[in-house]
C-alpha cells in the first residue's frame, strides 16, 4: 500500500488526508505540534463518521477502515519516509510556506513528489532553491476540497513531466477532477476567473448599475446554476448553433461590452466601505461561520446532485 505524507494538520490538510485514505493511501499526517496532530485526527474521524452518517463518505471502505489509515506525527521524516507523494498544507504565507518546503527537500528522496497546495504562489517562487524541485508541483485544492473537487495542477518550468501525469492519476483516483495548467501563470486559472467577476460585480455596484444583492444574485439565480455542470465554453456552444454560430452572431458584441469595462477597480474607500455594509448588514460578522456551515450544506446537497447527473447517460457527447 503506497503512502502519502501531509505537511500540515489545517483544515486543508485534514481534507487531503481523508481524500487520500478514501482512495486506499496510507496517510501520515504531520505538524510540529502534538496537540495539533492529535485533535486533527480527532476531527477527521468525527467528519468521517457524520459523512458515513450522512451517506457522502468517499470511496468503498468504512469511515473505520479509512480512519486505519491514516496517522500522526511530529517527526517530518517519519512523515516523508518512502512516500510516493508529499502534500504541503502550510498556511498561505509566503515565508512559511519556504521554510516548510525547505525543511522537507532536507529530507525527501527521490522519486517523492512534492506538491503543495498554494492558491497563490507561483511554483517556480516556492521551488526555485530546492535541490528535489524538478518533482515539485503545484496541487490547488478549492475550499472545502470534500466537496467541491476541483485541482488546479500547475508544474513550474523545470518540473519532470512524468510528475503532472503521475499527480493527475493520483487526484483522479481520489475522486477530485484535476486540470493540467501547461505553464504557470499569476493566479493559475481559477482565480484569474474568479477575479474577472469580482472586478466586474465591484464596477457594477460603484457605477450605480446594482446593489451587492442584486449583483450577487446575477450569479447565484443566473450564472451559477449553468456553471455548476457547464463551462463557460460549452454554455457558449450550447446557446447557438455550435461556438462558430455563437461567435458569428455575439463576438463583436462581446468585445464591444468588454472594450468599455474600464479599468481593473480598488478594493478600497467608499466603494469598499459601501459593500461592507451591505454585506454585514446582510450576515453579520458574528454570524459569518453559520452562513458558511450554510454553504457548506449547500455544497453538500449540490454535491450529491452532481453525482446522480454524473450517473446518467452522457447524451449528445462523443465517446
Amino acid at each position: 500500500m503506497e503512502t502519502i505524507g501531509i505537511l500540515g494538520s489545517g483544515l486543508i490538510g485534514r481534507s487531503w488526508a481523508m481524500l487520500f485514505a478514501a482512495a486506499g493511501y496510507q496517510v501520515r499526517l504531520f505538524d510540529i505540534e502534538p496537540k495539533q496532530v492529535q485533535g486533527a485526527l480527532k476531527e477527521i474521524e468525527s467528519q468521517l463518521a457524520e459523512l458515513e452518517k450522512t451517506k457522502l463518505l468517499r470511496g468503498t471502505r468504512t469511515a473505520k477502515q479509512q480512519m486505519a489509515l491514516i496517522s500522526g506525527t511530529t517527526s517530518l521524516k517519519e512523515c516523508v519516509a518512502g512516500a510516493l507523494m508529499v502534500q504541503e498544507c502550510t498556511p498561505e504565507i509566503l515565508d512559511i510556506k519556504m521554510k516548510a518546503l525547505r525543511d522537507l527537500d532536507a529530507v525527501v528522496q527521490a522519486p517523492t513528489i512534492i506538491a503543495s497546495s498554494t492558491s497563490t504562489h507561483m511554483p517556480s517562487i516556492l521551488s526555485k532553491d530546492l535541490k528535489n524541485k524538478e518533482r515539485f508541483i503545484v496541487a490547488h485544492p478549492v475550499n472545502p476540497p470534500y466537496y467541491v473537487r476541483l485541482v488546479e495542477l500547475v508544474p513550474a518550468p523545470y518540473t519532470e513531466s512524468w510528475v503532472a501525469v503521475k499527480v493527475r492519476a493520483i487526484m483522479e483516483e481520489t475522486g477530485q477532477v484535476p486540470v493540467s495548467l501547461k505553464k504557470e501563470v499569476p493566479g493559475f486559472s481559477l482565480n484569474r476567473i474568479q477575479y474577472v467577476i469580482l472586478n466586474e460585480v465591484w464596477r457594477q455596484v460603484a457605477d450605480g448599475v446594482l446593489d451587492v444583492t442584486d449583483v450577487d444574485k446575477v450569479m447565484s439565480e443566473g450564472l451559477g446554476p449553468r456553471y455548476a455542470f457547464l463551462g463557460a465554453l460549452e454554455t457558449a456552444h450550447l446557446n447557438a448553433e455550435g461556438m462558430q454560430s455563437y461567435a458569428e452572431r455575439y463576438a463583436t458584441t462581446i468585445h464591444s461590452v468588454s472594450s468599455g469595462m474600464g479599468p481593473v477597480p480598488h478594493m478600497q474607500g467608499a466603494v469598499l466601505a459601501s459593500v461592507d455594509k451591505q454585506l454585514c448588514d446582510r450576515i453579520p460578522l458574528d454570524k459569518l461561520q453559520e452562513r458558511r456551515q450554510w454553504r457548506d450544506a449547500a455544497l453538500t446537497k449540490l454535491a450529491v446532485l452532481k453525482k446522480e447527473v454524473e450517473a446518467m447517460p452522457k447524451t449528445g457527447l462523443r465517446k
